[in-house]
């Protein structure tokens, strides 16, 4: 060790989601297809080199459950609702097969605006993130997050406005990377 405190807090996405999206769906299609995706194993090919964490954060959602495992191995995770993925459902009710791409867009950019239609906006995912940084920060412990690569960019954010920085910089994150961060006590 340098000699220096600090903090240090391990985000993995969890690995690939082994889930073939159909290409056109109407919008109960998507809807089915999202809740395919979020009971869906995964492949468990995840960066290595951070099991070393006391204390492991899950979602709720299975894939991080699975993720932790291929990581850390058998043993007890830590799991809350307040890091599960964004959830997403389809822009507005329609018997017209759309394209995937579209009913992603449409969807995050209702989140992004605050449209109720989806069931979780901008604001409220933002709070939940400052709760678990909360948390975690008070809890004084290194620790390793295991969550979805959507919530990511929200949760760095709040980890960064914390006095938090990363050894990476992402518009997207791999599934299965790794990003550590750390804060200077």
């Amino acid at each position: 060790m340098d000699g220096i405190d600090y903090m240090r807090i391990v985000v993995t996405r969890h690995g690939k989601v082994l889930h073939d999206w159909k290409k056109w769906c109407t919008s109960a299609e998507f809807d089915e297809q999202c809740s395919l995706y979020d009971k869906a194993p995964i492949d468990v090919a995840v960066d290595k080199g951070v099991e070393d964490a006391q204390t492991v954060y899950i979602s709720t959602l299975d894939r991080t459950f699975q993720t932790a495992e291929a990581i850390f191995g058998k043993r007890d995770f830590k799991r809350t609702s307040l890091i599960n993925e964004v959830p997403l459902r389809s822009g507005f009710d329609t018997a017209v097969k759309m394209p995937l791409w579209f009913w992603n867009v449409l969807g995050r950019l209702q989140w992004l605006t605050g449209i109720k239609r989806q069931p979780e906006i901008k604001a409220h995912t933002t709070i939940r993130a400052e709760q678990f940084v909360k948390q975690i920060i008070k809890s004084n412990e290194d620790c390793a997050i295991v969550t979805h690569g959507f919530f990511m960019h929200t949760l760095i954010k709040a980890l960064r406005k914390e006095g938090f920085t990363a050894d990476k910089n992402r518009v997207e994150y791999r599934n299965g990377e790794a990003i550590v961060l750390r804060r200077d006590d």
